[in-house]
C-alpha cells in the first residue's frame, strides 16, 4: 500500500499513527475532511491481520463518516479512530490476571492524550468493540469525546436505538420506491448481524409485521431473537442464497462483492453495516441485477445525527424527530439515482459532495 498515493487520491487532511508503548497503545486516527466542522465518529477496537488492513478500515471509515455527515448537513467532518487489539497478546493475558479493567483504562486515557494533540479538529465516541468506560477515560484526558457517563448517547445504548431506527425508516422508503407499500408487512427480511444495532432492528421489523430470517455466528443471539421474533435461521453459508425481499447486512463491511452479489436473491439490500460494497464498482453490479441499494452512509446516519444533535445542545424528542431524515433523504438519493441513470452509491456519493460544496 503506497499511503501517501492513498492520502493524495482520497483527500485526506490527517492519519495519524499512534503508540504509547507504556499503555500498550497501537492506534490509527484518520481526519478526512473538516470543512463543515471538526472530524466527527467513533473510535472501534479491533483485531487486524496487518497493519495494512487496521490503515485500509480507518481510512475507509473516515471518508464514510465525511459523506454521511455532509449528507444531513451536520455541521461536522469526518474522522475514525481504531486501536489495533492484536491477538492475545501476553499484555492482554496478564491483565486478565491482574487488573484488565486498569490496563484498558491506561490504554484509552493514552489515546485520550493523542486526541487532545489534535486541538479540537477529531471528536470520537463509541463504535465496534469500545464502551461507555472507554469513552470514560478518553474523557480524563480531553474534552473532545461523546458517549461519556451520564450522556443520553450512552443512556440504554440509544445510538445504537437509533442507528436502528433509522435503518428500518430508509427500509420503509425503499420499499415506498420500490413497491409502493406504506409497510414492510408480510415482507421477508434477512438480517445479517445480531450486535447492538441488528436485534434492535429485528424489534422494529417485528412491530411492522415482517417476516424475519436472522443469521449470527452467536447461536444465544440467534436463538433469542426466535423466540422473541418468531424469526427463521439462517446458516451463514446460505445468507447469500436465501430468498428475501430485503437484504439487511448488520454486520461486517466489504460483504458486497463479485462472489456474493450475483448469489443474492433480494429485491433490496438496506442495513446497518458500513463500508458494505467491497469496492465501488459494486453499487453498478447490483444495478444490473435490478437490486435497489439503500446506501450504507445515508442509511445507518441514525445514531450520528443524534450524536450530532445532542453535542448542539438538542433534547431527547428533539433528537428523535431528527432520525426521521433518514428515510427522506434516501429518498432524495433514489429519486437522483433513478432521474441520473445513476447507481444508487453513486448518486449517494454525488448528494453528500453537492452538500459539501454548499460551503
Amino acid at each position: 500500500m503506497n499511503i501517501f498515493r492513498e492520502i493524495i487520491a482520497g483527500g485526506y487532511e490527517q492519519v495519524m499513527l499512534c503508540h504509547d508503548p507504556a499503555a500498550g497503545l497501537k492506534a490509527i486516527v484518520v481526519l478526512h475532511d473538516t470543512r463543515r466542522g471538526p472530524a466527527l465518529g467513533g473510535c472501534r477496537m479491533r483485531s487486524y491481520a496487518s497493519e495494512e488492513e487496521a490503515l485500509q478500515d480507518a481510512m475507509r471509515l473516515a471518508r464514510g463518516m465525511t459523506f454521511k455527515n455532509a449528507a444531513y448537513r451536520l455541521p461536522y467532518g469526518g474522522g475514525k479512530a481504531v486501536v489495533w487489539q492484536e491477538e492475545a497478546p501476553s499484555r492482554m493475558i496478564a491483565a486478565e490476571q491482574d487488573g484488565k479493567a486498569d490496563s484498558r483504562n491506561r490504554l484509552f486515557q493514552a489515546l485520550g492524550r493523542k486526541i487532545e494533540s489534535l486541538g479540537g479538529r477529531y471528536i470520537t465516541g463509541l463504535d465496534l468493540g469500545t464502551t461507555i468506560q472507554d469513552m470514560d477515560a478518553i474523557r480524563m484526558q480531553t474534552a473532545h469525546v461523546t458517549d461519556t457517563t451520564g450522556s443520553l448517547m450512552a443512556t440504554d445504548d440509544f445510538t445504537a436505538e437509533m442507528t436502528a431506527y433509522g435503518v428500518y425508516k430508509g427500509m420503509r422508503a425503499a420499499v415506498k420506491r420500490r413497491r409502493n407499500l406504506p409497510t414492510l408487512y408480510d415482507l421477508k427480511v434477512l438480517v445479517q448481524g445480531l450486535g447492538k444495532v441488528g436485534k434492535r432492528l429485528c424489534r422494529y421489523l417485528y412491530e411492522d409485521g415482517a417476516r424475519i430470517l436472522v443469521s449470527d455466528l452467536n447461536s444465544k443471539a440467534e436463538a433469542e431473537a426466535i423466540r422473541l421474533y418468531g424469526a427463521r435461521r439462517v446458516r451463514a453459508d446460505r445468507v447469500y442464497s436465501t430468498a428475501c425481499d430485503i437484504f439487511a447486512p448488520c454486520a461486517a463491511g466489504g460483504i458486497l462483492d463479485d462472489r456474493t452479489i450475483p448469489k443474492l436473491q433480494c429485491s433490496i439490500v438496506a442495513g446497518a453495516a458500513n463500508n458494505q460494497l467491497r469496492m465501488e464498482r459494486h453499487g453498478l453490479m447490483l444495478q444490473e441485477r435490478n437490486i435497489l441499494y439503500a446506501p450504507d452512509f445515508i442509511i445507518n446516519a441514525g445514531g450520528i445525527i443524534i450524536t450530532a444533535g445532542e453535542l448542539q445542545g438538542g433534547g431527547r424528542e428533539e433528537l428523535l424527530r431528527s432520525v426521521d431524515a433518514v428515510g427522506e433523504t434516501l429518498l432524495e438519493v433514489l429519486e437522483l439515482a433513478a432521474n441520473s441513470a445513476l447507481p444508487t452509491s453513486e448518486a449517494a456519493l454525488r448528494l453528500a459532495e453537492a452538500r459539501l460544496s454548499e460551503l
